[in-house]
């Protein structure tokens, strides 16, 4: 589960105030290759790919072209460096949702996948090199988790056990300079990220990554590269970070091998350190989002999100390609408090919907031979224009047909088709089923006096859209259903602790006047595109027992810590001080979310296994999904005790 992110976030902002006469003129390509045409999209190659993507901006003005000033002198030498970027690939190649078996498309028509980001990365890079200007390609990391395709080659046919990462091979035929480290690198195991660290052409940065015995960095935390242009060196550091929330939410995987210190506290190590190696622009490429939050609380001492805190707290720093929060920002300037100096940063959206393109230009001081930053421009590029690159699909297609033919093959049937679509409102089939095979595996593992304690299931809807047909089942109808790489476990709780769980959890709705009607939006604080910073629906959580039912009714007429009412387990009011054990995932065991009680319980099961396979093996060896087994409305909706209308 991710630690706080959703797909659905604002479009591009670009600035209709700033655009100098000319640069909006359309490429003489384009209408050649009809991408005026309404409608068309991904049908581009080169130049006219990357002007109908966006180049044609204002952060292309010829700001490094040497002109007289108005005493007759020439000015000092200007360099304009352009750093592209990506982030938030999570194993992204094609433009294909492997859940629907079918090209990816949403509300927006964007497009996915590294493919196509490729053919803007190298129309780019031809232009700047007709204008004699150099370029960089760095990544903000979360790249080897997120998609059937990424799995398959974590769990069914593991690097580890020989062939190369699907992301490090389109990497490398596109020539990254670096990449820093996401969270999301973490969730398969160290073995694996060394793995896929070793397959890579670029260096993988990870600063505040650290030795608990050394404290010093167990990845490289920086790289110094050294771009020429007009006769000249120009010294590029580029530093990585990490949110330090993977202390949390892969606790299983790095306890006692890693630590992860603050992004601020190991930019002010490192930063001073690459200016004294002799860096003219210092470029950070941050897994950490833009605006200081976290999904954690203060279960760490550092924020989550903490790019903007970097910009404004470390000297130094020219610009930040920002990632982690999954939003789209061409461009916004955070304000150094100790030197004044305006510092670029940019996020660049996910799974390759987008391409950064940073400008710096730099003017050389004879006297200091040294770079000084003049002027720092971003904007985004939209690869929903573009053609998937040729040398990227050819190499990656045999490995993409293996993983579609294998969520495609059908392990078992449904009695009736069922929907997650109103499960943020409604106690649905379709969660229980999760609830129910968590609490089984669970039960079955459980020793000693815990055996006896009675076995309770949490679960939330990841994917509104996920539903199983009547009829055949694949792997793509249960991975829909569960789309992150979750693991189980089963931690000892009390009644109180239950109670505060759902009370926690009911947060997610508003606060109502009457009954209804209501729409969906109307009852939830769910993210949405109007409210980017709202709670996710993998954040509303539902409890059901196993053997017995636990109820409860949620009035949303109440204040939030006072909704949850007549909770009770097997028709007895729950006893504060009953024991009972919960199947919980990793993520909400961890502290993601900041759910109360289960982070400090005592974990009483762990057996490392991934849920959604436990999903998929369940289909597997029992053949048929049939509600009658594990389906019961067991919570619901009220408004002094009436349920709610929802349209």
């Amino acid at each position: 589960m991710p630690s706080a992110q959703d797909p659905f976030r604002r479009p591009v902002d670009h600035d209709p105030h700033c655009c100098p006469p000319g640069l909006g003129r359309p490429h003489p390509d384009i209408e050649a290759a009809g991408a005026a045409l309404p409608g068309r999209r991904g049908v581009l190659t080169g130049a006219a790919a990357l002007v109908a993507a966006g180049w044609a901006a204002p952060a292309l003005a010829d700001d490094d072209v040497e002109r007289p000033d108005h005493h007759g002198q020439r000015k000092r030498t200007r360099v304009r460096l352009t750093v592209l970027g990506t982030t938030d690939l999570h194993g992204n190649v094609f433009n294909w949702d492997y859940y629907k078996n079918a090209p990816y498309d949403d509300a927006k028509h964007n497009d996915i996948g590294i493919a196509k980001v490729a053919t803007l990365v190298k129309a780019a890079r031809k232009e700047l090199r007709k204008k004699k200007r150099p370029s960089l390609l760095l990544d903000a990391g979360d790249t080897i988790q997120g998609t059937p395709l990424a799995y398959y080659y974590a769990r069914i046919a593991p690097i580890t056990k020989g062939g190369e990462h699907p992301m490090a091979t389109a990497m490398n035929l596109m020539k990254y300079d670096a990449a820093a480290l996401g969270n999301h690198e973490f969730n398969y195991g160290i073995d694996t990220l060394r793995t896929w660290e070793s397959q890579l052409d670029h260096p993988l940065l990870g600063a505040n990554v650290l030795d608990p015995a050394t404290g010093r960095p167990v990845f490289r935390p920086y790289v110094i590269k050294k771009v020429r242009a007009k006769g000249h060196t120009i010294k590029v550091g580029i530093l990585g970070l990490v949110t330090p929330g993977v202390a949390i939410w892969d606790k299983a995987n790095v306890s006692g091998k890693m630590t992860f210190n603050g992004l601020v506290e190991q930019a002010k190590v490192f930063v001073p350190e690459m200016k004294k190696k002799g860096c003219d622009l210092v470029i950070v490429s941050a897994h950490s989002g833009m605006d200081t939050s976290s999904s954690y609380g203060d279960a760490l001492p550092y924020p989550e999100n903490a790019s903007s805190l970097v910009a404004e707290q470390v000297p130094d720093i020219d610009a930040i390609l920002v990632g982690h929060a999954h939003q789209e920002i061409p461009e916004r300037f955070v304000t150094n408090a100790k030197t004044g100096k305006q510092v670029l940063l940019c996020e660049p959206y996910y799974w390759g919907m987008r391409l950064a393109v940073m400008n710096l230009t730099v003017e050389y001081h004879a006297r200091k031979k040294s770079w000084r930053l003049v002027r720092a421009r971003s904007h985004l590029l939209n690869s929903n224009v573009a053609k998937e690159n040729g040398k990227v699909a050819k190499a990656i297609r045999g490995r993409h047909d293996k993983v579609v033919a294998y969520v495609n093959a059908p392990i078992g049937t449904s009695t009736s088709a069922m929907s997650a679509a109103r499960s943020v409102v409604e106690d649905v089939p379709i969660i229980d089923f999760i609830q129910y095979v968590q609490a089984g595996a669970v039960k079955a593992a459980l020793t000693g006096p815990d055996a006896a304690l009675p076995v309770l299931s949490e679960a939330a809807p990841f994917n509104r859209a996920a539903s199983f047909p009547q009829g055949q089942v694949s792997v793509r109808d249960v991975a829909g259903l569960y789309i992150y790489d979750n693991t189980l476990l089963g931690v000892r709780i009390t009644g109180a602790d239950v109670k505060a769980y759902l009370e926690w959890s009911a947060a997610y709705f508003k606060k109502q006047s009457g009954g209804g009607p209501y729409t969906v939006d109307q009852l939830t604080n769910a993210t949405t595109p109007q409210a980017p910073t709202g709670i996710p629906d993998y954040n509303f959580d539902s409890i059901r027992g196993l053997d017995k039912h636990l109820t409860y009714v949620i009035d949303v007429g109440q204040d939030v810590g006072s909704r949850i009412l007549h909770l009770q387990y097997d028709g007895v009011d729950v006893d504060p001080a009953a024991q009972f054990v919960l199947a919980v995932n990793n993520y909400r065991q961890s502290g993601g979310g900041g759910f109360p009680a289960v982070k400090t319980a005592p974990v009483v099961y762990n057996a490392q296994v991934e849920i959604r396979q436990l999903l998929i093996d369940w289909v597997t060896a029992n053949h048929t999904i049939d509600p009658a087994t594990f389906a019961s409305v067991d919570w619901k909706l009220v408004y002094n005790d009436a349920p709610v209308v929802i349209s």
